[in-house]
């Protein structure tokens, strides 16, 4: 008898673990529910709606094959443990996770457990990303082959462990999760993610490319795919072979393929895919990355508490400058943002504000539905120039604002204290405070907030052994690019 262990791939088809174990003998599908996992700071309440949905969609899914998901609540290894005692299980099926540095201390427990009862803890690979990577030089090869694997079906035949015992899902309020105001949040599930897919190839992605940096545009024009990913109701092979037959199809069917927006989105779209699994490979690799700075020369460069008035502001949406409030209150109402207002977002917090990285990154991480450790703290670092190997990216927010939102659509939609204010004036309110109507003047001076931060970061990269420690970053992390000796000035788009 085999156990399938379904963790963040809640998925029936390409799936490796489940199509592995089917030839192997009975299957019980398990999925657990781990209190102590939903304590951890960066999992939120709009999380665990989503796995509910997903749960209940993957339950339906085995329900026609006369199979059952048999949940349990609790420690990963006592409830193993007693599944042992009860059913004497020899193998046990998961797909590898890199994940928050809880579930690698939990796996690293499962392990020696395993290993103590006899029993083989059968891992394949659910992404591009790969154990035990001693070097970063043949990796994107290794990832468009894997990619490029055929996608596993369903098995024709399984024979599942009939009526097994499951755990009822806690509510919310037992798991200490706090209900919060993601009102317009998406909907989890595998049907959700493959009308997105279909909806985004055939429609919605079209100008990708030219409409995914604007959060007047990125809603709708972004695949919106993310916390599908993040949770594994589709795989990232899934998305990556049917952007690929689309593009094949258009070129050979659409007459104006050449002066078509389709062949920029593809090629948009997939680079993101392998940006998804190259990220997450980096924590992979280090999975102290969610805690400390990837370079140590940034380890005591911001104070190590925020302030608390400027953190606040920054996490209610009320720092006086329009775009940054925006989004900050769009991603608390929809758990999402697009990626360029991401790296506004952080980029305002930690040079701007800043504040210190990790808080700042726990914070996003409860908001982001999609929130997936290796691309979610990656991100925040290079966003906050603790990599040492990135050039600073210092968004200006007005200039922002002025590029993503010229005639204010979104600032509005999103604030509405502004909605009366001109188009002239709705990226600089406080030249006019009598029209703010309430909304706060802003908490900074942006040029000498961006000046002095930039001034800061920049005398660190002038030590000659910042040099040579970003070298070995650069070689460990990515592999087959050089360390410029130049050092590029401050973004301010």
């Amino acid at each position: 008898m085999n156990i399938v262990w379904f963790k963040r791939d809640l998925r029936l088809h390409d799936h490796a673990a489940l199509s592995q174990a089917a030839t192997s003998g009975p299957i019980l599908p398990l999925y657990i529910l781990e209190p102590d996992l939903w304590q951890q700071p960066d999992l939120s309440h709009r999380h665990y709606v989503f796995l509910l949905e997903c749960l209940k969609e993957l339950e339906a899914s085995l329900n026609t094959l006369g199979a059952k998901l048999v949940i349990k609540i609790g420690d990963a290894v006592e409830i193993l443990n007693q599944l042992h005692q009860n059913i004497s299980f020899s193998s046990l099926f998961s797909h590898q996770e890199t994940w928050n540095y809880w579930t690698y201390q939990r796996d690293q427990r499962v392990l020696k457990w395993a290993q103590s009862k006899g029993i083989i803890w059968v891992e394949p690979r659910q992404h591009g990303v790969f154990r035990r990577l001693k070097d970063r030089s043949q990796w994107g090869w290794r990832w468009y082959q894997e990619m490029r694997k055929p996608i596993l079906p369903l098995p024709t035949t399984i024979d599942f462990i009939p009526h097994h015992h499951c755990d009822g899902l806690p509510h919310s309020q037992e798991l200490g999760l706090i209900e919060g105001s993601c009102s317009q949040h998406q909907m989890g599930g595998r049907s959700q993610a493959l009308k997105l897919l279909d909806s985004f190839l055939t429609s919605r992605g079209k100008d990708y490319s030219k409409e995914m940096s604007s959060p007047v545009t990125a809603f709708e024009s972004c695949s919106r795919l993310s916390p599908h990913f993040s949770f594994g109701t589709i795989s990232i092979r899934e998305a990556f072979q049917a952007a690929e037959k689309h593009s094949l199809d258009l070129k050979n069917h659409l007459h104006d393929f050449s002066s078509s927006s389709w062949p920029s989105a593809m090629r948009s779209f997939l680079s993101r895919l392998r940006w998804h699994c190259h990220f997450i490979q980096k924590l992979e690799d280090n999975p102290k990355i969610e805690f400390k700075s990837i370079h140590s020369a940034y380890a005591h460069v911001r104070p190590e508490l925020p302030d608390s008035e400027l953190f606040d502001a920054w996490k209610q949406g009320r720092t006086g400058f329009p775009m940054v409030d925006a989004c900050m209150r769009a991603l608390i109402k929809t758990g999402w943002i697009n990626f360029r207002m991401r790296a506004m977002l952080v980029s305002f917090a930690s040079y701007h504000l800043w504040l210190p990285w990790q808080p700042t990154a726990i914070y996003l991480a409860q908001l982001f539905i999609d929130y997936e450790p290796g691309i979610h703290y990656c991100q925040i670092q290079m966003q906050s120039g603790t990599t040492g190997i990135n050039a600073l990216r210092i968004y200006n927010p007005i200039i922002q604002s002025i590029d993503q939102d010229p005639k204010g659509v979104f600032i509005k939609a999103w604030i509405p204290e502004l909605a009366h204010v001109s188009e002239a004036l709705i990226h600089t309110p406080w030249k006019q405070p009598l029209l703010m109507n309430g909304y706060p003047l802003p908490i900074i001076d942006e040029k000498t907030a961006r000046k002095k931060a930039a001034d800061s970061l920049y005398s660190l990269r002038k030590n000659p052994e910042h040099q040579s420690l970003s070298a070995e970053i650069l070689n460990k992390h990515v592999g087959h690019r050089r360390v410029s000796n130049k050092s590029s000035s401050p973004i301010k788009k």
